[in-house]
């Protein structure tokens, strides 16, 4: 009977998805029979689970929305993520047209029936976080929680990390707190290899991993860092702004413009708008090109003359 509720649970969260599951598939995922699976289904749509019957080669399924909310299933990962994200939202930093204690009680229900294991990842995360600001897409959750343990634990953290120029380099720091600032997502740490404090942007990072070596703590350059962040970012203000429309999706631009800081909105599901501070109009047409999506520069008029005579350069560049 246990192997059977497990597998039912199993089901379930893998029905969650949203994705169409072709019967074999659904069946090698859980590694049981087909029968096994049909009653396992009919056992699902007798709680009130609508998992639709889709037409197809070996035939495929679903879960439909229902009259009421079901009770849910969640991975390991998802269910960090999500406590993490109604902490924020508890504290009134995401923008939702919601009853004000809402986060706290959908996050009191599920901290209640978290394992302790999760509970420590949830509470160490959110613990590590300091929020200046709400956050664009682009940010392994991951590599949040991870970041986020390893702060509570004092952990020195070795960094694959990637530049400006997109190269990926090794960084070994002490990492003292996680940031949300200007759209962005920050660790701020003691960088060993160069002997200061550091500010790594997260949608740069391609993998954490312990070093295994605690840290004693230093002195904090600031009390608020998003406050002491903001300020040597202004020190740093670029000279131009530019603006672009992307015919792409907000989640599809901000994968690839991991070479500019700047502000992404969606202004459709097709399309986003984009707004960046550089230094010169060279560095902003060149990142902009590499993304390989379509954009139309909507301003300062400079930079789309910019981007309209180095068009016409690399045309003439490459004849015929």
């Amino acid at each position: 009977m246990a192997d059977t509720a497990e597998r039912t649970l199993r089901l379930l969260s893998l029905l969650q998805s949203g994705r169409r599951w072709p019967a074999a598939d659904l069946a090698a995922a859980l590694g049981t029979s087909p029968r096994s699976l049909r009653r396992d289904l009919d056992r699902l749509r007798g709680l009130g689970y609508r998992v639709e019957s889709l037409r197809g080669p070996g035939g495929h399924y679903r879960l439909a929305p229902g009259g009421a909310l079901p009770p849910l299933v969640f991975e390991d990962d998802e269910a960090v993520a999500l406590a993490v994200a109604l902490r924020v939202a508890a504290a009134g930093l995401t923008g939702l047209d919601v009853r004000d204690d809402a986060p706290r009680r959908a996050l009191r229900k599920l901290e209640g029936v978290l394992p302790a294991r999760l509970a420590r990842r949830v509470a160490a995360t959110a613990a590590a976080v300091e929020p200046a600001g709400r956050a664009r897409p682009g940010v392994a959750p991951d590599v949040v929680a991870a970041l986020g343990e390893a702060v509570a634990a004092r952990r020195r953290t070795r960094l694959v990390h990637r530049g400006r120029s997109g190269e990926a380099v090794e960084r070994d720091v002490d990492p003292y707190r996680l940031v949300v600032l200007r759209d962005r997502w920050y660790l701020f740490a003691w960088d060993l290899d160069r002997r200061d404090w550091r500010a790594f942007r997260l949608d740069r990072v391609a993998s954490v991993a312990p070093v295994g070596v605690p840290f004693t703590p230093r002195p904090l350059p600031a009390d608020d860092l998003a406050a002491h962040l903001a300020e040597r970012f202004a020190e740093r203000a670029p000279r131009h702004r530019v603006r672009v429309l992307f015919a792409a999706s907000a989640r599809e631009v901000a994968r690839t413009t991991v070479r500019l800081d700047g502000a992404l909105r969606p202004v459709s599901a097709e399309t986003a708008r984009y707004e960046a501070a550089v230094d010169s109009f060279e560095w902003a047409a060149t990142a902009l090109a590499l993304t390989g999506l379509p954009f139309t520069v909507e301003g300062p008029p400079e930079f789309a003359a910019y981007v309209a005579a180095l068009g016409e350069r690399l045309r003439a560049a490459a004849p015929g």
